[in-house]
């Protein structure tokens, strides 16, 4: 059977922890999706981080069309799996900042040296995509659907 289960904000945070590989979906002009496989993780305070270039497609489609998705799996690709629609930001230059660490911290812990990455996104001209989230979908594992099992 199927297992589908719904949460709440926190406990989407917890499933979230330690997975950072994600597919992001984007509107193209046309409205049909394009989607990037991504690095990204949670902030702190709930909102989605993914690190990008300006010039990348999906930081284009988020500036002209905010509303985007989050495919997050398990470590298997028959595991638990979430889908977030949000409203994303492109944010770059100096507002990007302390985001960066943000998005370093939830993904990989403390720098050694957090001067030296800031400048180095500086330096690298990157900017950040922040989502924040207005629905998901429960945690799903698939399977059977339900009504296979009733009476």
């Amino acid at each position: 059977m199927s297992s589908d289960v719904q949460v709440d904000r926190a406990e989407l945070a917890e499933y979230l922890r330690g997975k950072n590989h994600w597919i992001l979906a984007t509107a193209r002009s046309d409205r049909r999706p394009q989607m990037s496989m991504v690095t990204g993780g949670m902030g702190a305070d709930g909102r989605l981080l993914v690190s990008t270039y300006p010039s990348r497609v999906k930081a284009k489609n988020a500036h002209r069309d905010a509303q985007v998705s989050v495919l997050v799996m398990g470590e298997q690709f028959n595991s638990a799996w979430v889908q977030i629609d949000g409203d994303a930001t492109v944010v770059g230059g100096p507002d990007a900042a302390e985001l960066f660490v943000e998005y370093y911290r939830c993904i990989s812990g403390e720098h050694p040296d957090w001067d030296e990455y800031r400048q180095a996104m500086a330096d690298q001209g990157k900017c950040i995509i922040v989502i924040e989230p207005t629905r998901w979908s429960p945690v799903s594992k698939g399977g059977f659907p339900p009504e296979l099992f009733e009476d």
